[in-house]
């Protein structure tokens, strides 16, 4: 079997919320259907700091390694590189091909739209589902309309607006994946490519 680690953008700068950005991350590709076949998570912090460290790691190829940040945008170019070198002005390294970089796109808070009736229950009374973007379509959901309908609809709950310390990894460990991989092609991109991974 394959080993094989994903640097990821998230986690901050603390101990503490690095390892929930792991702990959810894990999850979420565990209730995939990857047990057995998991990949180590990296939580990197800042995206710049994700690409840094998947750069290294790819150029000592001593395991497979996989690059996951948020996109920041629509993705309308050809490959996910593409993407980083015209959004980041990021350079596809050596022997890296569009295998090893996956997006969320547009960020990784687009998953939560696509699964409401996992906010619902993580936010309970108070919550406001239709202060939520209603495209189905939550590749093509602006991040400020993401965030802000987030902010929107959990302004009002007991555990309180939106934070993207506090809740957003432990939003990530409750999807259903299944969910967000018939909504999001790129969340399914990458789910079907760490399936593949693990069985070679």
């Amino acid at each position: 079997m394959v080993s094989v680690k994903i640097y990821v953008e998230g986690g901050g700068d603390s101990k503490t919320s690095r390892t929930a950005c792991r702990k959810g991350f894990q999850r979420f590709i565990e209730k995939a259907g990857l047990q057995g076949r998991m990949p180590r998570v990296v939580a990197c912090g800042s995206r710049r700091n994700a690409y840094e460290s998947f750069k290294t790691a790819h150029a000592g190829q001593d395991t497979t390694v996989l690059l996951l940040v948020d996109a920041e945008g629509p993705v309308t170019a050809e490959s996910p590189w593409h993407h980083l070198e015209i959004h980041d002005n990021w350079e596809r390294p050596d022997h890296a091909t569009d295998d090893h970089c996956h997006l969320m796109v547009q960020i990784m808070e687009s998953w939560f739209l696509a699964d409401p009736q996992t906010l619902k229950t993580f936010y309970g009374q108070g919550y406001r589902p239709d202060a939520l973007p209603s495209d189905q379509h939550v590749e093509r959901i602006e991040k400020r309309d993401v965030l802000n309908g987030l902010a929107r609809a959990t302004r009002d709950t007991a555990k309180g607006r939106y934070d993207k310390g506090t809740h957003s990894f432990r939003i990530l460990e409750k999807l259903d994946p299944e969910t967000i991989t018939n909504a999001s092609p790129h969340a399914k991109r990458l789910i079907e490519l760490l399936g593949e991974t693990g069985r070679a």
